[in-house]
């Protein structure tokens, strides 16, 4: 089955209501998707995060430019081969960052052909699921104002809790002070109940803070602390590791079994959190993760993109092991922005969504389970 095309899709939206988490507001809904056609009439959907504040031209001009040339005209099922080609052919100008947020996106989309090719879902072609359904978390906590917000931030947990979510992941990163007054509000107005929670400062700190704000969290039971310091900090990682009880998350800004190799390595991670549309797609992860598994390091996919990184994550996380057997292991969860994202529910035909149990369902349809709502696409693409 030959690689026939390779259609990139940039997709923006404005918000009604900008938000703001500690490196910036956000003012817009943005992502870059990618269409593979195969001279069988197949095609399979890829997206590459935009990290961060990224815009969603870079990772399309990389895919148009130094990727697409790579794949026409090769077989569409031969993955592996194919992502050490990009690999190669770009480790001089990439090996982070919107590089391989490109080769993610192309490499899902022939793990979404494969799938389709043979007949089963993503998650049985990475060796069959663990798990059918996943627990969800609701990430939100973003600002409106910036400091000052922790009433309305205790509102906002309260809100979740009532819609059925029994985790919850905070914002942090306005400063040391203004986090722990968002924290005990948060905790004071949650009362004594289950909810797990978890905190993100998106890399806000230096050492000497994150260790200030992490002796503070110790104390609050907290599933993990992401993101404490800057990613090349590696060392910041493990030093706050050793310092802490809470445990340490953080790799939605490495990439690559490479980059892993060494967070793994100097120990400074207790969960890696890779993105599937960043860290190099499904033939990336799977040896992310069993690097993770060999060091006892959990996996607990990152997950921010449209309704297409959503279906590939939970493709992944079915089929992620328990990174500690036990009878009741500690599961992976499921990152559910619960802010404004009209590219989660508009661009397929079946958003996922939360069933009566509060967890949600792994699609068991043929590749990443989703179909695409060309309509949608239209109404939101824009020309480069």
């Amino acid at each position: 089955m030959i690689i026939t095309g390779v259609e990139v899709y940039i997709l923006k939206t404005p918000l009604e209501q900008a938000f703001a988490f500690s490196q910036g507001w956000v003012r817009q809904r943005a992502a870059t998707l990618v269409c593979i056609h195969t001279d069988e009439g197949l095609v399979g959907w890829g997206e590459a995060f935009c990290q961060g504040l990224e815009p969603p031209e870079i990772a399309a001009a990389t895919i148009t430019h130094a990727l697409a040339p790579l794949v026409i005209e090769q077989n569409a099922m031969c993955s592996g081969p194919l992502w050490h080609k990009m690999y190669h052919a770009t480790r001089d100008y990439g090996r982070k960052g919107s590089v391989i947020a490109a080769i993610s996106a192309i490499d899902i989309a022939l793990w979404d052909i494969a799938g389709k090719r043979l007949g089963v879902p993503v998650h049985q072609l990475l060796g069959g699921a663990h798990r059918s359904h996943v627990q969800p978390y609701a990430t939100g906590f973003y600002r409106l104002e910036g400091r000052g917000e922790a009433k309305r931030l205790a509102d906002e947990a309260i809100e979740h809790k009532e819609a059925g979510y029994t985790a919850q992941k905070i914002k942090l990163g306005f400063g040391v002070a203004d986090d722990i007054a968002t924290m005990e509000a948060i905790r004071q107005a949650l009362g004594d109940d289950d909810t797990e929670l978890m905190v993100d400062t998106n890399h806000a700190y230096g050492r000497s803070d994150a260790l200030k704000l992490g002796r503070a969290l110790d104390t609050m039971g907290l599933r993990w602390y992401e993101e404490p310091v800057v990613p090349e900090d590696i060392q910041g990682y493990r030093l706050l590791r050793q310092a802490l009880h809470t445990p340490i998350a953080g790799g939605e800004n490495e990439h690559t079994p490479y980059g892993f190799k060494e967070l793994l390595m100097a120990g400074g991670l207790d969960v890696a959190q890779p993105d599937i549309a960043s860290c190099g797609g499904f033939t990336a992860a799977r040896d992310i993760a069993a690097m993770a598994q060999a060091h006892g390091v959990a996996v607990n996919p990152h997950v921010w993109g449209s309704a297409v990184a959503q279906a590939a994550s939970l493709q992944w996380i079915a089929a992620l092991p328990a990174p500690h057997h036990a009878l009741y292991p500690t599961e992976p969860v499921l990152e559910y922005d619960r802010s404004a994202h009209p590219f989660r529910r508009e661009i397929v035909t079946q958003p996922i969504g939360l069933d009566a149990d509060g967890r949600v369902r792994v699609p068991t349809g043929e590749g990443l389970g989703i179909t695409l709502c060309h309509e949608a696409l239209e109404r939101y693409r824009v020309v480069a």
